[in-house]
């Protein structure tokens, strides 16, 4: 087991490091200013600019699949390239991402956009992916993944109520999505949508996945959804409405039927991508945190010579290189076994991260007093993104039961009395379907 990075490893990382304390650390107020100004739904000129950069130096769709990607489904993807950089080399070049909240537009690695080019290329027909990956890879264009639903539990999606019908050379859509993200931007011009085709069906094979130009008659944006108060524009989060949607029968990606099966292939990578950059926010959110502690006085010394900001400081750097490992781990066994070996520890790293993140952020915004609260750090828009995180790509509570049951499937019981069976009091055995009130415990009386 080695810890040191490779030569590569080092050699993409610090090429995305060098570009972001180069040319997008110090256009942050060019930023601000420009997000600032004139109407919040607009191409912000500044992230244009370093994309063209960023594009010509060849630190672009680094998230790409390489080569050896075995998930593709036709021979014509190997059209469609990053660099070819491993889910392990490409988590450290997403973790300086993550530092700066508009970095990862600049390479071309942004969510939804890097799931949903993921999708073309793994289960997309040749057409699809002249139409749509080729100019979601050249930067040209933003896309939608419209999944959540407002009237149904989405932490289980076969409870999604969209219909997709086939009328003869058409899919009619009708439905309600919300939290759309990405759907504010003006240069937004697809969605994925994940619908039913069949009711009648298998629980997991009702559902499939269409694509939908965002233009389409029938597509209707009801209202912009604010993060605590946080509208993320020129991005968005959006509620939708398709009122009878037709597309084309050849918008179907993979296939009637399939949309588990590109939702779990597309949610995979998606998940371990959030939590890459979160090491990166968490870092950043330390760093403030330093600084500003040894900046300011308190009851005649340094703040941070008072012992409870050494535990904090202590712990934070504790808990970053612990997520940090767990990340790298998911992400190399994706590389060697594949994303559905690597599920536990993926949904792992997905309940881990942004909780980290969060505590992190939460001492930095004390650390800060006043001024954490206010936008002049970043620190309350860092906590209303990471706190978004442990909803997105599936709630905690899911990733938890999912990790639960297979440790479970792990410890089966052996054959032979139960350790309750054996147990009893005054020699009597208690029963093992003795029900377990509040009154009593199930203790043997």
């Amino acid at each position: 087991m080695d810890f040191e990075p490779t030569e590569r490893q080092v050699y993409w990382r610090n090429r995305v490091r060098d570009f972001i304390e180069t040319h997008v650390r110090p256009n942050m107020d060019t930023y601000k200013a420009q997000d600032a100004a004139g109407d919040r739904w607009k191409v912000i000129q500044i992230i244009e600019d370093k994309k063209k950069l960023a594009k010509d130096a060849g630190i672009w769709n680094l998230f790409m699949p390489p080569r050896n990607d075995s998930h593709h489904h036709v021979d014509d993807s190997f059209e469609f390239e990053g660099p070819g950089l491993t889910n392990l080399e490409y988590a450290l070049c997403a973790e300086e991402m993550g530092r700066l909240g508009w970095a990862s537009e600049v390479f071309n690695c942004s969510a939804p956009d890097t799931g949903n080019m993921e999708v073309f290329h793994r289960y997309g027909t040749r057409e699809q992916k002249e139409e749509w990956l080729r100019p979601l890879m050249n930067g040209e264009i933003r896309s939608a993944f419209l999944m959540t639903e407002p009237y149904t539990a989405s932490s289980d999606a076969t409870n999604i109520e969209t219909r997709i019908e086939r009328d003869g050379d058409h899919y009619v859509i009708n439905g309600r999505k919300w939290w759309s993200s990405g759907l504010g931007d003006p240069r937004c011009k697809v969605a994925i949508v994940m619908g039913k085709t069949d009711f009648s069906a298998q629980r997991h094979a009702q559902q499939s996945m269409v694509l939908m130009p965002i233009d389409a008659p029938g597509v209707t944006i009801l209202r912009h959804l604010p993060v605590f108060g946080y509208d993320d524009a020129p991005h968005g989060h959006m509620e939708v409405e398709m009122k009878d949607v037709r597309v084309p029968v050849s918008n179907m990606l993979l296939g009637e039927g399939r949309g588990f099966e590109i939702a779990q292939g597309r949610l995979g990578p998606g998940r371990i991508h959030h939590c890459m950059r979160t090491i990166g926010v968490a870092e950043e959110a330390l760093a403030k945190m330093c600084r500003r502690l040894q900046e300011r006085e308190a009851f005649g010394k340094p703040v941070y010579k008072h012992s409870v900001w050494e535990e904090r400081v202590a712990r934070a750097r504790i808990d970053i290189d612990m997520t940090r490992l767990l990340c790298l781990k998911a992400a190399d066994m994706m590389d060697k076994v594949g994303n559905k070996s690597a599920k536990q520890e993926i949904a792992m790293i997905k309940v881990q991260a942004p909780n980290m993140a969060l505590k992190i952020i939460d001492d930095a915004i004390q650390a800060h007093g006043g001024g954490g609260v206010s936008e002049d750090y970043g620190l309350a828009s860092a906590y209303a993104h990471q706190r978004t995180l442990r909803l997105a790509d599936g709630p905690d509570e899911v990733h938890a039961r999912s990790i639960a049951h297979m440790e479970f499937a792990k410890h089966a019981p052996v054959p032979g009395p139960t350790a309750n069976a054996l147990r009893g009091d005054h020699g009597r055995v208690v029963n093992e379907t003795q029900s377990f009130s509040s009154g009593d415990m199930g203790v043997a009386r």
